[in-house]
């Protein structure tokens, strides 16, 4: 009985390397693919592009061999003008601007196929564009369709994506066919509304779809009774679309040292500045205070009541001396100025909340 052999243990990182590699292979495979599709049409852009500039250097052109005068001598000689060497060569010399790589470049390459043209297909082939762009050079496809055999695109060729958004490719050798839809469309063939749209007419050919009320999802018109399905921060109540308080449930997530602010839709995570802290220790002491006044029978009509108190000598006031605002009155920032010497205005907050005392003085 010979030797046994026994089997390698499998390696667990092996297969996570293969995944790996074969998920770089497919990202990089899926880059060159759109590379090529986006070198095709600007190469189907570019030829057409020079198509249409030699066009219109033969209408430039059409009469420029005659010179008026003797019209019957001109007929006679220079008749032969019109499908001559030299209008060819004054036409391509103003195809391509001086600045034009790819046009010039395009041009060197398809020179042979641009004289043959001239020369030899020009009358049973009057398109130049097609005849070079599409059937000699290879570059472009009939509008509607798409891909190296002009295939039609989704919805088909005579109005591609139902005329509500744009085919992937149309009119290049590259692209999917697949249809990209203008905002407000939806479905394979852009022939729905899309989210947040609403059909708004409709007939064998056409579609318009016009835009929800901003809270409504899915609606069925204009108004914000006609709501189907809420967008996210909403919920629906009797077909509409109530926002929902984010910062009074547990939905919100701000860090310790932030405070939440409630918005349209969502909410709104700010930080602890002072005047941010004010605004909010106001907030508190208004309820506070509304409370208050509800439970002692409405005697104390505000969270914040104005009082006139002795306030203390200013050790500044002789003298070139100066004052400044310490830590200790940092809330004298929002009470006003005092009117006197002797006597400050300060803010009392409800009994209720814990006093916030700060004097001024002149």
């Amino acid at each position: 009985m010979g030797p046994r052999l026994l089997p390698l243990p499998a390696r667990r990182g092996a297969p996570l390397l293969g995944a790996a590699l074969l998920g770089g292979v497919l990202l990089v495979a899926a880059r060159a693919r759109a590379d090529q599709d986006r070198d095709g049409a600007e190469s189907c852009r570019a030829c057409r592009g020079l198509a249409d500039s030699f066009s219109r250097g033969l209408e430039r052109t059409e009469h420029e061999g005659f010179g008026g005068g003797n019209t019957a001598w001109e007929e006679e000689k220079l008749a032969k003008y019109q499908h001559s060497e030299t209008r060819l060569l004054e036409v391509l010399e103003g195809v391509c601007s001086p600045s034009d790589f790819t046009c010039h470049q395009l041009l060197e390459q398809s020179e042979e196929h641009v004289e043959q043209w001239w020369f030899h297909e020009r009358q049973q082939h009057p398109d130049f564009f097609q005849w070079l762009c599409m059937d000699r050079l290879a570059l472009c496809c009939p509008p509607g369709t798409y891909g190296p055999d002009c295939r039609p695109c989704a919805g088909g060729p005579r109005q591609p994506c139902s005329g509500n958004g744009r085919c992937d490719g149309d009119g290049t050798r590259r692209g999917t066919g697949l249809c990209v839809c203008s905002p407000g469309y939806g479905g394979p063939f852009c022939a729905e509304c899309g989210d947040g749209y609403y059909e708004a007419s409709r007939n064998k050919s056409h579609l318009v779809c016009a835009e929800c009320y901003r809270a409504c999802g899915r609606c069925t018109g204009p108004e914000d009774s006609s709501c189907l399905r809420c967008k996210r921060g909403w919920v629906l109540h009797e077909h509409r679309c109530i926002d929902i308080d984010e910062c009074g449930t547990e939905m919100a997530h701000c860090r310790a040292n932030q405070f939440c602010v409630n918005t349209e839709g969502s909410y709104e995570c700010r930080g602890q500045t002072a005047p941010r802290l004010a605004l909010a220790a106001w907030a508190l002491d208004r309820l506070a205070a509304r409370n208050a006044t509800r439970a002692t029978g409405g005697t104390e009509p505000s969270a914040w009541m104005w009082m006139s108190v002795p306030a203390p000598r200013s050790r500044c006031a002789r003298g070139h001396r100066r004052c400044a605002r310490t830590r200790r009155a940092a809330t004298a920032a929002s009470a006003p100025v005092a009117t006197s010497g002797r006597m400050g205005t300060v803010w009392r907050t409800s009994p209720l909340m814990p006093q916030r005392r700060a004097s001024l003085t002149t």
